[in-house]
């Protein structure tokens, strides 16, 4: 059951009551071993208590059923049908063990009352979650709805049938476990008392499945039609069905579909309209057969919405019901409106049967004559004393003598416990070690019979030792790919959480990278465990940095991861530093891939020579253009025509760009 912090509503009760709210339980101990310390939630059928099992010292949540609560003036607890059958199915439940079932541990009856002892979760419900989360997303709401579909399905295997599905009895721990709570005592109440003497309908009438308000009659599908009633509250955060009595919604229940949820949010897709109608279609046959059914049909519509289809045409075709075919010869016709003033009226009136055949009345036996009876001698009234005595002291030898009481070994080591035992005279067999919270590994957990209990002379004891608590190592996933990360976390009961996708350089593209928690962190079972997928290596557009300055263009391509390499040249048109190429200059590279970069190293610069003074102008202006300058000759204003350089410009020994005009000044 749930510890709210916050004390809110838990499991349908009404809010933790006040300081000054008398509670007689409080501080009582039940059954001399469950100390009532404080109240958690109490409703119109039973409260929830916080309470320390004082045998193994752990904290526990006991629900307590009231007085008061059934037909012809007593209390459920004061039926000795019900309270046989409260226990034949909390024995039940007790037997179905799953992650996402909050645990029963005991069961008794105290001062009258039937109590549950159940697992303490501490957190808060889906009521919760729903109040301040929804509508939400379908991805979302099917994520939540999971886990309650795998517990229910692993109730409907065992033959059990929930019968009371709503937000309050699905817990969310701290850790963000999702447990249903509740398993048996729904089937308990509901099982000859669907109906009181006053025609008040027991269970929670918003999740209610027709069959159950029309005939009182329930199996796994009805748990289907409560399970498709929350996804609808998920999905849009309203129930399909409303009224001003409870009556009132019962009658939709049988009358009116659960409309489409995409009324009140138009971007859900068709195929989970689909599913919807399907886990809430108001004739059993159509529903999914059980929740295993139906969690497989929210997974195939969960992998839809993860790849983002907005519609898929094969899979609404599977989900979508049958065409309804009317007919007006139906022997139970529910067209007629009840008459909601009407005290003889039941939660919704069921069509008429016929009465039960008469049966003949049987004959009392007839007694002896008085006459007969004082004809017995004396001799006949020893021998039946005698009798009396013979049988009673059998008894006596039978029922007490032979019995012992089982010594209490709790808490004690194997070796210890056995010791004991067999000082007592009793065999000792060693059962399956069972998990524990509160008892440490090797040490005795429980025994049958239980201390304190008879048991034969010389008869045996079973012990059962602890395996500690239940937890398990975060394996190491890293290279798998994701459904072998999914099964390797089933298999150790934990719960896969969510894929965070991530590039990477060195995982491929789907397998694992790692995990939060990380490998071999401890955890405790149902804990949700999140796993990094690799999308592959990050792929880097490459920008063209031709003419651009290599000063800008190096950090830019080595910032995005990728190696750069230059060569440089001269150029007589793009200025010294920047970009004259590019390879490759444009497309998809990855981090480390190598990007070529030809640099201008500007014009070539060649020395003007010396000795031109002098020389004749031919032979000048030869060694001049074979260094690659152009030549123009020029007078002196003291020419006197003799063809020899007196000057050049620019002068000798001055560097200028290879291709420069040079002229020579002629005398």
């Amino acid at each position: 059951m749930q510890a709210d912090r916050r004390g809110q509503s838990r499991a349908g009760a009404q809010a933790r009551p006040t300081v000054t709210d008398h509670d007689p339980l409080l501080g009582r101990t039940l059954d001399g071993r469950y100390r009532i310390t404080s109240r958690i939630a109490r409703g119109g059928m039973a409260g929830v208590y916080e309470a320390t099992d004082l045998r193994l010292d752990r904290t526990v949540a006991v629900k307590v059923m009231h007085s008061g609560m059934g037909g012809g003036g007593g209390g459920l607890g004061d039926d000795s049908a019900y309270v046989a059958r409260f226990v034949r199915e909390a024995r039940a439940a007790a037997r179905l063990s799953h992650p996402h079932v909050v645990s029963v541990y005991d069961q008794g009856e105290d001062g009258g009352s039937p109590y549950l002892v159940m697992e303490l979760v501490p957190g808060h419900t889906l009521r919760d979650t729903i109040t301040s989360q929804s509508p939400m997303a379908p991805r979302r709401a099917l994520a939540l709805l999971e886990p309650v579909l795998a517990a229910l399905a692993a109730a409907h295997r065992a033959g059990l049938v929930h019968r009371d599905i709503k937000p309050e009895n699905v817990l969310i721990s701290d850790e963000g476990a999702i447990k249903v709570a509740d398993f048996g005592l729904a089937r308990a109440v509901t099982a000859d008392t669907q109906h009181t003497s006053t025609g008040v309908l027991i269970g929670t009438v918003s999740y209610i499945a027709p069959e159950i308000v029309t005939e009182g009659r329930a199996d796994a599908r009805a748990d289907v039609y409560s399970a498709g009633i929350l996804l609808y509250e998920l999905l849009t955060g309203r129930k399909p069905h409303e009224g001003e009595t409870p009556i009132q919604v019962a009658y939709k229940h049988v009358h009116e579909d659960v409309a489409p949820p995409s009324r009140l949010v138009p971007a859900l897709p068709p195929y989970v309209d689909a599913l919807v109608a399907r886990a809430t279609a108001r004739d059993p046959g159509l529903r999914p057969a059980d929740a295993g059914v139906l969690l497989r049909q929210v997974q195939r519509v969960g992998s839809a919405l993860a790849a983002g289809m907005r519609d898929d045409e094969e899979l609404t075709a599977d989900l979508a019901l049958p065409a309804r075919v009317t007919d007006d010869t139906t022997p139970e016709r529910w067209d007629q409106p009840l008459d909601l003033h009407d005290d003889r009226t039941r939660a919704v009136s069921r069509p008429t049967r016929a009465p039960a055949p008469l049966r003949a009345p049987v004959a009392a036996p007839v007694a002896a004559p008085a006459s007969a009876r004082r004809r017995r001698g004396p001799l006949k009234v020893a021998l039946a004393v005698l009798l009396v005595a013979a049988i009673a002291g059998a008894a006596l030898w039978f029922g007490y003598l032979r019995y012992t009481s089982t010594p209490g070994v709790l808490g004690l080591t194997q070796a210890a416990a056995q010791s004991r035992l067999k000082a007592a005279g009793l065999d000792v067999e060693v059962g399956r070690p069972a998990y524990s919270d509160t008892v440490a590994a090797g040490r005795v957990l429980r025994t049958s019979p239980s201390p304190g209990d008879r048991v034969l002379d010389g008869g045996t004891v079973t012990v059962v030792l602890s395996k500690g608590v239940e937890q398990y190592q975060v394996p190491d996933l890293a290279g798998r790919t994701v459904d072998q990360a999914q099964d390797a976390l089933l298999g150790i009961k934990m719960t896969y959480g969510k894929a965070v996708k991530r590039w990477s350089e060195t995982v491929p593209a789907g397998q694992v990278i790692r995990t939060d928690p990380a490998a071999g962190a401890t955890l405790r079972p149902g804990t949700s465990v999140d796993v990094w997928v690799s999308k592959g290596r990050r792929p880097i557009e490459v920008a063209d940095w031709t003419g651009k300055s290599l000063d800008r263009a190096r950090p830019a391509l080595e910032g995005a991861g990728l190696t750069v390499e230059t060569d440089s040249r001269y150029d007589d048109d793009v200025p010294e530093g920047r970009v004259i190429s590019q390879s490759p200059d444009s497309g998809t590279l990855y981090k480390g891939d190598t990007v070529s970069l030809v640099v201008s190293r500007g014009p070539q610069l060649v020395e003007i020579p010396g000795g031109l003074r002098g020389m004749g102008v031919d032979a000048a202006t030869g060694r001049l253009e074979d260094l690659g300058f152009k030549v123009e000759t020029a007078k002196t204003d003291h020419y006197l025509g003799l063809g020899f350089v007196w000057s050049s410009d620019p002068d000798s020994g001055k560097k200028i760009p290879k291709g420069s005009t040079i002229t020579l000044y002629l005398v």
